[in-house]
């Protein structure tokens, strides 16, 4: 059997291909390396076996291969973290662990050349020859970077609610929906997973699109992420570019204004690449 993993700061999607090629879906919570131990992640890898594996996956023996694409997954050292709990977990597989963009570019885009993009609880974007990744924009992270994704779009209209530079009407429906204060928001800044707590307001901004307010600002959201981890691969209209994640999933008209308004086209938007990665590596 085969175990594949597509993991976001806020949601891990798996897929089990068995021996006659049904597949097995699961969900589970975030793993992060950036945030999270071994054993963390261990607890929710057995939460995984136990809870949603079994009675399939009788014994963690038939699990031959496992193949890990996660946030956070960007160096050696972070990786390691993630391999260590899979092994613990799953002795007897061979394990390997790589970066979600990969995940995203095999997912989206197969065996074909193109630049895949992932907005979601984060963002990124790599172009990607078919195989491997050529070359990545800067990704500097939440408090950094993230340009578009739920945690930046979050935290603008927070910092705009704290300072009242938002219309009245939209204040006051935010007051009443969150009952947000100062003192909550430092509280939740310096805990862990500060992006998923910050994620979670975007849906406010979907849920208020029509306002001219909420439409700007995940417009110039998606402009700056275009700007930033698109528009600096050479010759980038030359590429198919798709994304992933659940924002740009459910902002597809938005982003794909974006888009056109800069001259590019998008192809594939999809909420997450894990079914496309489970196809990449049952062909392989």
């Amino acid at each position: 059997m085969i175990l594949i993993a597509d993991s976001g700061s806020t949601k891990t999607s798996w897929r089990l291909i068995m021996p006659d090629e049904r597949m097995l879906q699961a969900k589970t919570v975030g793993i992060s390396p950036y945030y999270q131990n071994t054993e963390s992640i261990m607890q929710t890898l057995n939460e995984l076996y136990y809870g949603q594996l079994q009675p399939a996956v009788q014994s963690s023996k038939e699990i031959a291969e496992i193949y890990f694409y996660g946030t956070g997954c960007s160096t050696p050292e972070r990786c390691q973290i993630v391999a260590d709990a899979l092994h613990q977990t799953f002795p007897y597989a061979k394990t390997a662990v790589y970066t979600d963009i990969l995940g995203a570019a095999r997912g989206l885009c197969g065996t074909e050349e193109g630049i895949a993009c992932i907005i979601g609880t984060g963002s990124n974007s790599t172009l990607y020859n078919g195989s491997e990744i050529v070359k990545s924009t800067v990704n500097l992270g939440f408090w950094l970077g993230d340009e578009g994704s739920g945690a930046y779009l979050g935290r603008q209209i927070v910092t705009d609610f704290l300072n009242k530079e938002m219309p009245e009407n939209l204040y006051q429906l935010f007051e009443k929906r969150y009952s947000l204060t100062r003192n909550e928001v430092l509280d939740n800044v310096y805990k862990p997973f500060p992006n998923r707590y910050f994620a979670s307001f975007s849906k406010f901004i979907f849920d208020h699109l029509r306002e001219v307010y909420c439409y700007e600002l995940a417009y110039k959201a998606f402009d700056l992420f275009f700007q930033r981890h698109v528009c600096k691969f050479e010759n980038y209209k030359n590429y198919k570019v798709h994304f992933t994640g659940s924002i740009a999933f459910y902002y597809a008209n938005v982003l794909r204004q974006v888009a056109n308004d800069k001259g590019i086209t998008l192809k594939n938007i999809v909420e997450e690449p894990v079914a496309g990665l489970a196809l990449y590596h049952q062909n392989r």
